[in-house]
């Protein structure tokens, strides 16, 4: 159903400390935590002689004790007391444990072979640590669809002139071709667009004035982390080969989707600009932006779940979705590799 080899997003660091949180995560019930010493950890959240979930026993050090009969675990998921037995500690009284990092302001967590996890492999924020880049505070919003719904949406530039009028959209968001790329782990859905206004979302933030060439570049890979890129530059000045100009505006929305099950979807994002470091107003209107346009689609998203769950006639497709097209490909690539 997921792709288990992978890193997902777990959460915003800053949402875990020493409590004990629960979250399903890809299906899986899992407590996480941090260390006396501010490391993460995650363990499966279910203690295994009655399966009650530990993360309604208690934070004992850094270990966690079960709420009924008192097992207590280790971050590796290995049981350290049985007081009911204290010499006799179960020899399967053991917990999964997941692999986690803190990475770019973001927890990460590994679902599949923990031998295989290497936190290198943790997709790459470029220019994160560039002070001349500003980043916005970044949310986190709870679809009720499949993750993939949203990833479809991530690869449709064109959606935005319909769902997106007062944000995203502008001329030739509906019709200016797109161009299909592939690489060994994504998708991505580009296109050029010349000599037009810059879109609502953009035209306060952009260094000139007047008309724009304009790239929508939607990037989608595997497991499910989305890289739109937003580059604004005076018209004239713009196209695949054209360097960048001093003018040059470029905003990455950075997008993590996280399966919670086979119908919710976690989603988290942050955009990353080329300007205003330091400018904390420009950051908030950035975000109050975003998060008003994922708002509108997950209004639309949280619908196509449900009208593509049970159709009563069969769905068609547009040239549009190639990009969505290809990316499931190579999910269920992966999916089979696995198995």
């Amino acid at each position: 159903m997921f792709i288990r080899n992978a890193w997902y997003v777990a959460g915003w660091s800053d949402d875990f400390d020493r409590s004990l949180r629960a979250e399903t995560l890809l299906g899986d019930r899992i407590v996480l935590y941090r260390r006396a010493d501010g490391s993460p950890v995650a363990l499966e959240n279910a203690c295994p002689h009655r399966k009650l979930p530990l993360s309604q026993g208690r934070l004992i050090g850094d270990t966690v004790e079960c709420g009924y009969h008192g097992l207590t675990f280790d971050g590796t998921g290995a049981c350290v007391a049985a007081p009911t037995q204290p010499d006799a500690i179960p020899r399967r009284a053991v917990v999964q444990s997941y692999p986690v990092a803190d990475r770019y302001r973001l927890l990460w967590i590994w679902m599949g072979n923990p031998d295989l996890a290497n936190p290198d492999d943790i997709f790459p924020i470029v220019n994160f640590d560039d002070p001349t880049w500003g980043y916005t505070d970044g949310g986190v919003l709870d679809i009720d669809c499949h993750y993939l719904w949203v990833c479809d949406n991530l690869l449709d530039p064109s959606h935005v002139a319909w769902v997106h009028v007062t944000s995203f959209a502008g001329a030739g968001t509906d019709n200016a071709p797109l161009t299909l790329t592939r690489s060994d782990t994504g998708v991505t859905v580009a296109r050029w667009i010349y000599g037009a206004p810059p879109s609502p979302y953009y035209a306060g933030l952009v260094r000139f004035e007047g008309l724009c060439d304009r790239l929508q570049h939607y990037e989608m890979q595997l497991p499910g982390i989305a890289l739109n890129k937003s580059v604004y530059t005076p018209a004239g000045t713009g196209g695949p080969e054209a360097p960048a100009v001093p003018e040059t505006y470029v905003n990455i929305s950075y997008n993590f989707m996280t399966p919670l099950d086979e119908n919710r979807t976690r989603y988290f994002w942050f955009q990353h600009r080329n300007t205003d470091p330091t400018d904390r107003a420009i950051s908030e209107k950035m975000n109050a932006g975003a998060r008003m346009a994922f708002e509108e689609d997950r209004a639309v998203l949280e619908e196509v779940h449900k009208g593509m769950k049970t159709p009563r006639t069969p769905a068609i497709d547009l040239g549009l979705d190639a990009g969505a097209k290809a990316f499931r490909v190579m999910v269920d690539r992966a999916i089979k590799a696995e198995q």
